[in-house]
C-alpha cells in the first residue's frame, strides 16, 4: 500500500516508518521542514510538504494514498481547545477524501482518556471528564468515517512509549530525580501506567493499517499497569539516590506544576486483549523496567 503518513518523523514515528517500509509499504510522510523532510528520506520515505494547518496539503496527501495514518499532535498545551480543534480539523482533511472507499485511516490517541482506577478494555467509554479528554474529539473525528465506507480506526498508546533516546515522561522523572537529589512516587506509589515498546507500537500501526476492521479501538500496551514506585525504585537504583513519597500538594512543587503532579499520580491500567486477539499482535520487545536497566534513560547525558 501507499501510505501517507503525519508524525513521521516524531519520537515514535520514525519507527512506525522504518516498520511499513521493512513490510514493502510506500511511505509519504508530512514534512514541514528540511530536518524532518531528511529525516523521513533516510527512512525510505517520500517527504511531502505541509503542516496540520494546511489542509489543502493534507487533502492532497490523503487523495494519492491507499490509506492515512496520522501521528502528529501539538500546539499550545496552554489552551486545549485550539489543541482539540487543529486535532479533528486536520482528521476531517484527511478522512474526507478517503470516504466511500474501504480505505484505511489509523489515528492515534492516548490510554489516558480512559476511566482511572481500574483495568479498562477497548470496549469501555473514555471519560470525557478525565486528565486526556482532549483526545478524545480526534477518536470521535476518525471513527464517524467508518459510517462513510472509510476503514477507521482508533489506537490508543499508552502513556510511556519506551525505547532509546526516548523523550516523554519517563525522561522527565529521571531528569526530576537527578535535579532534586531523590526519585519521587505521589502517595503509596500503587498507581499503574500501561508501557509500550515503541518497537511494538510500530508493528501495531501496520497492523492497523493492513487489517483493522471499520471502527476498531486498538489498544497500544504490552504492560497493562507498572505501579509508580516500581519505576521510581528502579530510576532511585540507577542513579544511586533515596526514593520517596510525596504527597499531592508536595508533587505539585516536585514535578513540573499541579498538572504533572496530576498525571504521574493518575492510576490508568489498560487491557489490551482486544487488540492483540483481533490482530494477532503479540509485544516481544523489552519491558519498562527492563528498558530503564539496560536503556540509555539513566546513562544518557542530564539534560
Amino acid at each position: 500500500m501507499h501510505i501517507f503518513v503525519t508524525g513521521g518523523s516524531g519520537q515514535t514515528g520514525p519507527a512506525v516508518v522504518a516498520e511499513l517500509v521493512a513490510a514493502g509499504h510506500h511511505v509519504t510522510g508530512l514534512a514541514r521542514f528540511g530536518t524532518a523532510a531528511a529525516r523521513l528520506e533516510s527512512l525510505g520515505a517520500t517527504p511531502h510538504h505541509g503542516s496540520l494547518d494546511d489542509h489543502d496539503s493534507l487533502r492532497r496527501g490523503a487523495e494519492a494514498a491507499d490509506g492515512v495514518l496520522h501521528m502528529a499532535y501539538g500546539g499550545d498545551f496552554s489552551d486545549l481547545d485550539d489543541m482539540m480543534r487543529r486535532d479533528r480539523t486536520a482528521i476531517e482533511a484527511l478522512g474526507q477524501p478517503l470516504e466511500h472507499s474501504g480505505k484505511p485511516l489509523v489515528v492515534t490517541s492516548g490510554t489516558l482518556v480512559m476511566p482511572a482506577g481500574r483495568e479498562s478494555t477497548e470496549k469501555d467509554e473514555p471519560d470525557t471528564t478525565g486528565i486526556a479528554a482532549f483526545r478524545i474529539a480526534g477518536e470521535r473525528a476518525c471513527l464517524d468515517f467508518a459510517a462513510l465506507g472509510v476503514r477507521a480506526s482508533v489506537v490508543r498508546l499508552a502513556p510511556t512509549v519506551h525505547g532509546p533516546e526516548d523523550h516523554g515522561f519517563i525522561p522527565m522523572l529521571v531528569a526530576t530525580a537527578r535535579r532534586t537529589g531523590v526519585s519521587a512516587y505521589v502517595g503509596d506509589g500503587t498507581n499503574r501506567w500501561p508501557a509500550v515498546h515503541r518497537l511494538d507500537a510500530a508493528v501495531l500501526f501496520r497492523l492497523a493499517l493492513e487489517k483493522a476492521p471499520a471502527g476498531s479501538v486498538l489498544h497500544g500496551v504490552a504492560e497493562s499497569g507498572v505501579t509508580m514506585k516500581d519505576i521510581a525504585q528502579t530510576i532511585a537504583r540507577g542513579l544511586d539516590l533515596p526514593t520517596v513519597s510525596l504527597t499531592p500538594d508536595q508533587a505539585a512543587g516536585h514535578y513540573a506544576g499541579p498538572f504533572m503532579a496530576r498525571v504521574y499520580g493518575f492510576d490508568a491500567p489498560v487491557s489490551s486483549a482486544h487488540t492483540r486477539e483481533l490482530l494477532g499482535w503479540s509485544p516481544t520487545h523489552p519491558t519498562l523496567l527492563d528498558d530503564l536497566k539496560h536503556g540509555d534513560y539513566l546513562t544518557a547525558p542530564a539534560s
